[in-house]
């Protein structure tokens, strides 16, 4: 995590990237496997997601599990700092919608 010019900006430039905040909403419900993550982001490789869990991890908003078991067993968790962040998500969500709803027309 590297501080930026501005506050907003650093919490930006840490939840960007392919479906980063969309991880923090799932896991927030709960634990989850690898392969959970892979089922529930079908838009996105799992080379992808790979990238995005270890960036997330690196900023200490998941943390990851080994299982030392035969197939390894990999979980996935929310840290306290993600915990943190979630009501922010939440709040962008609401505002997707909006959005969204202004793109349909649906607001008119």
């Amino acid at each position: 995590m590297k501080k930026s010019y501005c506050p907003i900006d650093t919490f930006i430039n840490v939840i960007k990237g392919k479906r980063k905040a969309t991880i923090i909403l799932h896991l927030f419900q709960g634990d989850k496997r690898y392969s959970e993550l892979v089922k529930l982001l079908t838009d996105i490789s799992e080379r992808m997601l790979t990238k995005q869990l270890k960036e997330l991890e690196l900023d200490g908003l998941v943390n990851r599990t080994v299982f030392p078991e035969v197939p390894p067993r990999v979980e996935y968790s929310i840290t306290e700092l993600g915990k943190d962040i979630h009501p922010f998500l939440k709040g962008m969500y609401k505002g997707g919608i909006m959005f969204e709803k202004s793109i349909d027309g649906s607001h008119l």
